[in-house]
């Protein structure tokens, strides 16, 4: 499978991508920084140079031509409500556009799990983020993409178990970026899995079970 990453430098993404390569896949991770190039080359991915928001919906697609699936785990970051809109809300409409005019028709999106730090009064930016990715979530589901779209509990970067609880509807906890980067690997590769949302935690199922209880459905 060829695999497209937009985000593929982040926290998730250079954790996804020696899955992948390990598996016989081919990925092309996609950066702004320059820096980022070799943090995506050291995952065993292939950097091009992209940004979400000056870029066209169109170039973006010249990016992504040839691609069988695209991976969205960019975000903003903390780096203020603009930026939230343009690369969380914006950034993933221009991608999904992209994708479909491009023919990768399998679209996997990183998400926020809804009760994400609710409690602590984080603020209007925080609230902000949250909607955005909300509406983000509402623009894939509503486009004839094969998406599924991986809501992820509070990471941590406690090395991963490979023990998740994963289904439509899970309590709130806390789980591993490398546990993240493995079900979006199972996901990928499992066509049964499709126009699905799915809440991910630690657990006790390991992460090729949970997946095929969910393919089961």
């Amino acid at each position: 499978m060829r695999i497209f990453q937009i985000g593929a430098a982040g926290n998730i993404g250079r954790r996804l991508s020696p899955i992948l390569v390990e598996r016989g896949d081919e990925v092309t991770g996609m950066h702004r920084s320059p820096e980022q190039a070799t943090t995506i080359s050291d995952s065993g991915a292939k950097p091009v140079t992209g940004d979400l928001i000056s870029d066209s919906v169109e170039s973006l697609a010249a990016k992504m031509a040839g691609h069988d699936a695209v991976v969205f785990s960019a975000g903003a970051h903390g780096t203020g409500r603009e930026k939230t809109t343009l690369i969380d809300g914006k950034g993933l409409e221009k991608a999904a556009d992209a994708a479909r005019l491009a023919g990768a028709t399998r679209f996997v999106l990183v998400s926020a799990f809804p009760e994400s730090e609710r409690s602590k009064g984080l603020g209007d930016d925080f609230e902000h983020y949250m909607r955005t990715k909300k509406t983000a979530d509402v623009y894939l589901a509503a486009t004839d993409l094969d998406w599924v779209i991986v809501r992820p509990g509070m990471l941590t970067e406690a090395p991963g178990g490979g023990r998740v609880s994963a289904g439509i509807a899970v309590e709130y906890g806390s789980v591993s970026r490398d546990d993240v980067a493995a079900v979006i690997d199972a996901v990928l590769h499992d066509a049964l899995v499709n126009r699905l949302i799915i809440e991910v935690t630690e657990g006790t199922v390991p992460v090729s079970d949970a997946v095929a209880t969910l393919a089961a459905r």
